[in-house]
């Protein structure tokens, strides 16, 4: 696993703690199982893509109190001093089992269950509806990006609108693991082996009286990664200027790489753009898009015949702005040997331990799922939740980010293209086993 920076259990809300100390205080031990998942979808989503699960783990494999933590809740004066000495030995115990990061998920499906003591799993509430939370919404919104570029490449260029540097982060490495070929982000670069990408700012174009002069000094410095941004004044004057550029860089044996448009009808601009490089001789040179770009965008210049080779996309990307979160909750399934859930209106849930099970057909293509107790079993299914932590330590070795990335493509080529449209109302059919809707019968009735 990659190092961060560690927040520890106190990255919480303040009632998961007032909550651990009644249940140390009333000498509740049981264990108990919570499950997390997302309620229902955002408009004109039809499927989510688990990610963050690296940091997740991480953290919970690491789940100790430091003495600046117990100084901290100390000073709060809501804690008895009892309560904190048993923080002192605090960690997590429990078993996780969970799909694996870049898998597929579906609405009111676990995505993962956790069960242990009752203080250990009740505490990670709030920390993983953070860390799964945000990364899945990401890596969904980039999935829908890639399907809408019909496999032109895409660079993450939200860093500079993204909410904080460690969302910065997160959306780089989310976005990585959905298909996009690069980030603008440095940090991100260097932390997860991400490929870097950037060109110019149009103040650096703008800082010299002459935009050849521009031109010419990038690719002075940057010969075999020359990618000039043309609409700083005039974009087809820009793209005339870049072809000299580009013909003085053949003169000298190198190639620029590519312009890149960031204004104006961008349909139209890069069939013109595109004749005035071709009638260079600057056949190879790629045409690069950005501003504004998320799949709808990117969808609606495509229709339009664009001869736009890759995108930058960023500001709607970083914050997934058609949706910007998800209804991601963790909700207490099973106590000891008590079933649980609530019966409020719109907040109903499945109560029991749970497994997903996934049909495909002979090719492996995903047909329906299934949720079922735990300890069912179905012919010609994936069960998709594993057991990744047991009694608090990790059994499976963790995928690195390209292997993670592998694997969320394959599994998106077995999901059926009726499903991946951006703008589609279908719904992939989740369906409850008969074994555990009598479960929920019976708890119904025992409320009643």
């Amino acid at each position: 696993m990659k190092q961060r920076v560690k927040t520890g259990p106190i990255f919480t809300d303040l009632y998961e703690l007032t909550m651990a100390q009644c249940y140390f205080s009333a000498k509740i031990t049981g264990e108990a199982t919570f499950s997390l998942f997302v309620r229902g979808y955002p408009e004109n989503r039809n499927y989510y893509v688990m990610a963050g699960l690296e940091e997740a783990f991480a953290e919970v494999l690491d789940y100790t109190f430091s003495s600046e933590d117990l100084a901290y809740l100390k000073k709060t004066n809501l804690f008895t001093r009892d309560f904190l000495d048993y923080l002192e030995t605090f960690r997590f115990t429990g078993t996780v089992r969970c799909m694996p990061e870049g898998s597929l998920f579906f609405a009111d499906e676990p995505v993962m269950e956790v069960s242990a003591p009752i203080m250990e799993s009740q505490v990670l509430e709030t920390f993983l509806i953070n860390a799964i939370g945000f990364s899945s919404l990401i890596a969904t919104k980039a999935a829908r990006c890639v399907k809408a570029a019909k496999g032109r490449g895409l660079v993450d260029f939200s860093l500079r609108r993204n909410q904080g540097s460690d969302a910065g982060l997160k959306v780089a490495r989310s976005s990585y693991i959905a298909g996009f070929a690069a980030t603008s982000n440095v940090l991100a670069g260097k932390i997860y082996d991400i490929p870097v990408s950037g060109t110019m700012a149009h103040s650096f174009v703008s800082l010299f009286e002459d935009e050849h002069d521009a031109f010419r000094v990038f690719a002075e410095n940057y010969p075999d990664n020359t990618v000039l941004l043309i609409d700083t004044h005039d974009t087809i004057e820009g793209a005339k200027n870049a072809a000299s550029i580009g013909i003085e860089m053949q003169q000298r044996g190198e190639q620029l790489r590519g312009v890149r448009l960031d204004s104006g009808d961008m349909a139209q601009l890069s069939k013109d753009v595109r004749q005035i490089l071709n009638d260079a001789g600057l056949t190879e040179t790629k045409i690069f898009a950005s501003s504004g770009f998320d799949e709808y965008k990117i969808a609606r210049v495509l229709d339009n015949n664009a001869l736009i080779d890759a995108f930058g996309v960023g500001t709607k990307l970083g914050v997934s702005a058609d949706a910007p979160y998800l209804d991601m909750v963790y909700k207490l399934v099973r106590f000891k040997d008590r079933d649980i859930t609530k019966q409020s209106p719109g907040k109903a849930y499945l109560a029991g331990e749970k497994q997903v099970f996934r049909k495909t057909d002979e090719g492996g293509k995903y047909l329906a799922d299934i949720i079922g107790r735990k300890d069912e079993t179905f012919k010609n299914t994936i069960p998709m939740l594993q057991t990744m932590i047991e009694k608090g330590t990790l059994m499976v070795e963790m995928p690195d980010l390209e292997e993670i990335r592998k694997y969320f493509t394959a599994c998106f080529s077995k999901l059926d293209e009726t499903y991946k449209a951006i703008d589609s109302t279908a719904r992939y059919p989740v369906s409850v086993s008969d074994d555990l809707k009598e479960i929920q019968k019976r708890i119904a009735g025992q409320i009643l």
